[in-house]
């Protein structure tokens, strides 16, 4: 956990995460405060959102923000309004002693490495309520739900969006209120999330905000699994095969790979869905106790900067 000074004359009680220098920010106040004077000194930041639960993705994308940036912001909150009515708010991890751990042990290794990083550490963690990031109440989770969101079409409406209908609403209001809070000059997003990551440059070309969006690779599992937060939810049966979704993706990759006539959107698709059907035919072979059943919500070929379909791939 967290420390705080508990002293009562104090008003200027600074909470750290312990044995570092990293400063904890509850507040929209408090991490105004802290960022003036980088302003005034010119001192870039760069910022890192993240909904706690930490892993390699994340370590990465903060490692890149220390390579360019003077100070290095980490948020973590887990925001309501990007989760469904009967999706997993409930139930999603809220890791802060291990996140302050990974915090903590990077932060070292930060400043032991110091050759090719220009930030000595990680700055501060910013890590507010939802009263504090939603002033007019909790947000709404269904698609007619009134409140102020940030909407972008139709890029927030195909594909995750067309099954999640709130979800890009969600990550579109709570980033914006994040940028507009930490000021940050560049902002950090893993490619994995690539929906997310074209609606992210999106909104910040369209409401011209003075944010450099920085996209950092996937981070994978040997296995080829990607990294994400979620993972946890998946037993070992379980665990033992998602990697069907990587498998299927490099059998596109390859059928894409095999020449001019195998560019065509069906013979790319069809390669990843046979896959994952051969896969799925092999667990449903086995015993009920043991087999692992599995949906494809979509497979898309799309434009990577509208997300539209496409019938071709352009070389």
């Amino acid at each position: 956990m967290a420390c705080r000074s508990t002293s009562p004359s104090s008003s200027s009680a600074v909470e750290k995460i312990p044995s570092t220098s990293i400063r904890v920010l509850r507040s929209v106040e408090a991490v105004r405060r802290w960022r003036r004077p980088h302003t005034l000194d010119r001192r870039t930041v760069g910022f890192v959102p993240t909904m706690g639960a930490l892993h390699e993705g994340h370590v990465s994308l903060i490692r890149a923000a220390a390579r360019e940036n003077h100070h290095v912001v980490v948020s973590v909150y887990v925001n309501p309004a990007q989760f469904g009515i009967a999706e997993d708010l409930g139930s999603y991890p809220v890791t802060w002693a291990a996140d302050s751990a990974v915090l903590a042990r990077l932060d070292r290794e930060l400043a032991d490495d110091g050759a090719g990083f220009l930030a000595a550490g990680v700055s501060a963690v910013f890590a507010p309520s939802t009263a504090d990031m939603y002033p007019a109440g909790f947000p709404g989770q269904a698609p007619d739900s009134p409140g102020s969101f940030v909407t972008l079409t139709p890029i927030s409406s195909v594909l995750e969006g067309a099954s999640r209908p709130t979800f890009f609403r969600g990550v579109a209001t709570v980033c914006m209120k994040l940028f507009n809070i930490v000021q940050p000059d560049r902002v950090y997003f893993g490619q994995k999330d690539v929906q997310q990551t074209v609606v992210i440059r999106a909104m910040v070309r369209d409401f011209m905000l003075p944010t450099a969006v920085v996209i950092g690779p996937t981070v994978r599992a040997p296995d080829g699994l990607a990294q994400s937060s979620r993972n946890v939810y998946l037993g070992a049966r379980r665990r033992a095969v998602a990697p069907v979704l990587h498998d299927a993706l490099r059998a596109a990759e390859t059928a894409y790979s095999a020449g001019a006539g195998a560019r065509d959107r069906d013979a790319i698709l069809d390669a990843a869905r046979s896959l994952a059907d051969a896969v799925l035919a092999d667990q449903m072979a086995l015993a009920p106790a043991q087999r692992v059943r599995f949906e494809i919500d979509y497979l898309s070929l799309s434009d990577p900067e509208t997300m539209q379909e496409l019938a071709q791939v352009d070389p």
